[in-house]
């Protein structure tokens, strides 16, 4: 087998992968180092404010660094942050090449950090699969662009559009293998968010429930008048020093509520006057927390709510082979559009199947409607 710049950047993006849902607000970042046609070193950004990808592959490539190649799937880091720059490191390393993914969003970096390379004689070559490693880290890069959390939404309807029965009964639409996939999904999120109808109705954890040892996101329920019981599965105690969960609500909320749920260990919020929680602001509220990325399970109110003001970036939709009739809530609850020309077109959308049912992921097209 012939070993291409490819390949090997192929196994820094799958060792940067397999960090997701680890790393905070950081990127999660791969690193190969290569030397006389062998793998000498390789490494991740494992946690926020630890050693960054390149640091653990040097160590690991010891004195074979210098003369190197170095795969890194990110711009090395040119700014002193809570680590010591990695551009620095990788020149005293004396390495010959380094092959860079995917430029740095961040203007503390901004192609400094590539400079600062060439400067010292090291050759740099950059965009050998940039799009696989941009769409690794596209909660990231969107968080620099947008200045707030990345928002995903996971639905789970049957073919003619329903998310529960004209009952409220959910249990269950989807089939354990999508229900798995989906508690892998938590895990990759800094929050989970649920309307305080979900919680109702359902009474869900709002936990990654892994086979493996793994990390639970912050959970956030959106309740304007502070209906959440304070029994809820949803305000069990974390153990981790977060809040059981950060509700958001607005400043009608009743005081009693108030203190009842904070006495079981949950943040309250304030998100605007109401009646409605202003739900931009609850975003900015969850960065403020350095909540990179939500993921939204909340029924078809609160995800027609988030796409009605353009605040959705992904859309997670399982379609199971099942029909419920009229009656029941549907995956998206919002004034509808006159013409079909006018609703919301997914972008870049990608297929997955599990048992009979089938995963449709995308990015709303929000600029193209009406066209």
């Amino acid at each position: 087998m012939e070993y291409t710049d490819e390949s090997y950047m192929r196994t820094a993006i799958e060792l940067a992968r397999a960090t997701l849902g680890q790393t905070g607000s950081n990127p999660s970042v791969g690193c190969v180092v290569v030397k006389d046609g062998r793998i000498v070193g390789m490494g991740a950004h494992l946690r926020q404010g630890e050693a960054h990808a390149e640091v653990h592959a040097l160590n690991m490539a010891g004195a074979d660094a210098e003369g190197s190649t170095v795969y890194v799937t990110l711009e090395p880091c040119s700014h002193h942050g809570r680590t010591p720059p990695c551009a620095d490191r990788l020149v005293r390393e004396k390495v010959a090449r380094v092959v860079v993914a995917s430029s740095d969003p961040n203007p503390l970096v901004g192609g400094q950090g590539i400079a600062r390379l060439r400067e010292h004689g090291i050759a740099v070559t950059v965009g050998v699969l940039e799009r696989e490693a941009a769409e690794l880290n596209e909660v990231f890069f969107h968080t620099i662009a947008a200045g707030r959390p990345f928002l995903a939404v996971k639905t789970a309807g049957t073919l003619d559009g329903r998310i529960a029965a004209p009952t409220g009964d959910s249990r269950w639409i989807t089939n354990e293998q999508s229900r798995s996939f989906v508690h892998g999904l938590r895990h990759r999120y800094g929050a989970i968010m649920a309307g305080v109808g979900t919680v109702l109705a359902d009474d869900p954890r709002l936990t990654a429930r892994l086979s493996v040892p793994s990390r639970d996101p912050l959970r956030v329920i959106v309740d304007s008048q502070l209906r959440t019981p304070p029994g809820a599965a949803a305000l069990e105690p974390r153990g981790d020093g977060l809040p059981s969960a950060l509700i958001c609500t607005t400043a009608a909320a009743p005081a009693a509520a108030r203190a009842a749920l904070a006495q079981r260990g949950a943040e309250i919020v304030d998100c605007g006057p109401g009646p409605r929680v202003d739900l931009a602001l609850a975003l900015r509220e969850l960065g403020k927390r350095n909540i990179a990325s939500v993921l939204v399970e909340g029924g078809g109110t609160l995800s027609g709510a988030l796409l009605a003001e353009r605040l959705v970036d992904k859309v997670y939709a399982f379609v199971a082979p099942k029909i419920a009739g009229e009656g029941g809530p549907a995956n998206f609850s919002f004034p509808g559009v006159n013409r079909m020309a006018d609703a919301v077109t997914l972008e870049r959308v990608s297929f997955q199947t599990f048992g009979d049912n089938v995963l449709i992921a995308g990015y709303p097209a929000y600029g193209r409607r009406g066209e």
